[in-house]
């Protein structure tokens, strides 16, 4: 299993031209290393998830527009995160209010065809 993702993580969509953080309420009073941990739930648009940017998918119905009109030269337009919840797999043995913790290996369906990972989890492991 991978490291549990946590407020600040910064994560990147395949769709996206920049990496954004993630930001998680601390309403369910769990924390790892001080900040507060996410869910698979956590997948609120503008909420826990912010704007990747521009986004480069035909799929987006303003790029696909924006790319018509340059007569087929590809021509990005914001994002407008159009996702699909849960993020998918999480970690099945750490439960917060029922709920799988979120792992920098989950990831995270656009409805654009995106594909949104986590980059760094926003904590790190230090052994001696």
């Amino acid at each position: 299993m991978g490291l549990p993702v946590v407020q600040g993580a910064l994560c990147r969509c395949s769709m996206g031209m920049v990496p954004t953080a993630l930001n998680f309420l601390p309403t369910s009073c769990v924390f790892c290393g001080g900040p507060p941990i996410g869910t698979i739930m956590d997948a609120a648009p503008f909420l826990n998830v912010l704007p990747f940017g521009l986004c480069t998918s035909l799929a987006n119905p303003a790029t696909a527009a924006a790319t018509a009109a340059a007569l087929g030269v590809l021509t990005p337009m914001p994002c407008t995160l159009a996702l699909i919840p849960p993020w998918f797999v999480g970690n099945p043995t750490v439960l917060i209010k029922t709920f799988p913790a979120l792992t920098n290996d989950s990831q995270l369906i656009c409805a654009f065809g995106g594909v949104i990972k986590p980059l760094f989890p926003g904590q790190v492991v230090v052994s001696s």
